[in-house]
């Protein structure tokens, strides 16, 4: 049976108790291979994103065929592990920022309520896509002076139609 396609969806994913894990690009890195893995095996199209420090936005269109709890799951999860991975050989300090008291795992990369909601119309998705575009120069982060000149975004490939992350999806195609 095939599933209906879903609508494009803007997703948040915030690293746990907002600590700025990401800062590294090598864990950045990690989120563009795994969102170019999902593009690559057809589970969602990557509309949008950018990598904060302590948290990400993405306007992804999972694809039929795929359910939106899966695709979130697997992406949270082999992100969250393969930073684990470099911490435990690279940083095993830094690990104790992300160990948690709880039943089912020792360590925590990610707030375990993420934000995902469809995007059931154009204005509503333009302000989202504005949104992400400009959350690097936000007073609050400062980490450009122009959002296509932050490279962990897709602000670059809006004003130039250039796709140097390979993985992109121009909202109107």
């Amino acid at each position: 049976m095939q599933l209906p396609e879903y609508y494009p969806q803007f997703f948040t994913a915030t690293i746990l108790e907002w600590k700025h894990l990401l800062k590294e690009d090598k864990y950045k890195d990690i989120i563009t291979e795994s969102l170019r893995f999902l593009v690559s095996n057809k589970r969602v199209k990557v509309i949008a994103f950018v990598i904060m420090p302590n948290h990400i936005h993405l306007i992804w269109q999972i694809q039929a065929n795929h359910k939106r709890e899966d695709v979130q799951r697997d992406f949270l999860k082999f992100t969250a592990q393969q930073i684990r991975f470099d911490m435990q050989a690279h940083h095993p300090e830094w690990l104790k920022e992300v160990k948690v008291n709880a039943k089912d795992r020792k360590y925590q990369f990610w707030e375990r309520n993420t934000l995902s909601t469809d995007l059931f119309t154009h204005p509503v998705f333009m302000q989202k896509l504005e949104y992400i575009q400009r959350n690097p120069i936000q007073e609050k982060w400062q980490l450009s002076n122009l959002p296509e000149e932050y490279r962990y975004s897709s602000a670059l490939f809006y004003e130039t139609g250039v796709d140097n992350w390979g993985f992109l999806t121009h909202y109107r195609d």
